[in-house]
């Protein structure tokens, strides 16, 4: 399942992430092995868990995957609400809302919880992009910001217009997705703005799995990846 790895961004973090990149050659694992060559790239996809996923972090989710290199791959969890509002959240890092935060509907919009990678941090999936300083553009219209001043703009109502928000993000080393891909743990598809920005949380796994053109209940554990 997902690397536990130290975070290449931060405050929220620190830096902002490498391009990513088509992965062409053998990929070597942290423990010296090897997995077959790809000319894969599912930066901008999302991964479903299969139903054979039992893993308690991943078994259910949805992962809206933000960089895919020969280094590994990062992303967020997109259908896993924690008990916390965005008000909370920010109650908690001292910003506030520039309305009442009970009655904004942004304040009332629940955190992610991201993935197990920095689960003491916030992170932000957000469209459009702008301009902010840690900050990984996905797509022209979807970027992944890891600093403050994003929360800052947000609470000054000048910030993104649609946005998730999660505590810790989802990483891979290098080969390790491909593997979990290979054994049939992920189906992937390219991914849709709509099911994450627009969709409730409760539908989004469900829409993911039809962008396929699969019935949900038809899904079983044999079932092979996209």
């Amino acid at each position: 399942m997902a690397k536990q790895t130290k975070s290449p961004h931060s405050e929220l973090s620190d830096g902002v992430p490498a391009p990513a990149g088509a992965i062409s050659d053998i990929v070597a694992t942290a423990g010296g092995d090897t997995v077959p060559e790809f000319d894969l790239n599912l930066t901008n996809h999302f991964l479903i868990a299969m139903p054979s996923m039992h893993d308690p972090v991943f078994g259910g989710s949805v992962v809206y995957l933000c960089e895919h290199n020969p280094r590994g791959a990062m992303g967020m969890v997109i259908n896993r609400p924690t008990d916390m509002t965005v008000a909370e959240l920010f109650d908690r890092i001292d910003l506030r809302l520039e309305v009442i935060p009970d009655s904004h509907p942004m304040g009332k919009h629940l955190v992610m919880f991201g993935g197990p990678v920095q689960d003491d941090r916030g992170f932000v999936l957000h469209s459009p992009v702008g301009e902010y300083t840690s900050s990984l553009k996905v797509t022209d219209n979807i970027a992944f910001t890891t600093s403050r001043d994003v929360l800052e703009a947000i609470a000054a109502g000048e910030g993104p217009e649609r946005i998730v928000m999660s505590v810790g993000y989802a990483g891979w080393g290098a080969g390790q997705l491909e593997k979990e891909i290979l054994a049939n743990g992920w189906l992937t598809v390219a991914a849709d703005p709509q099911i994450i920005f627009s969709l409730p949380v409760e539908e989004r796994f469900n829409a993911a799995i039809k962008l396929l053109g699969i019935d949900p209940i038809m899904l079983s554990s044999e079932a092979g990846h996209a």
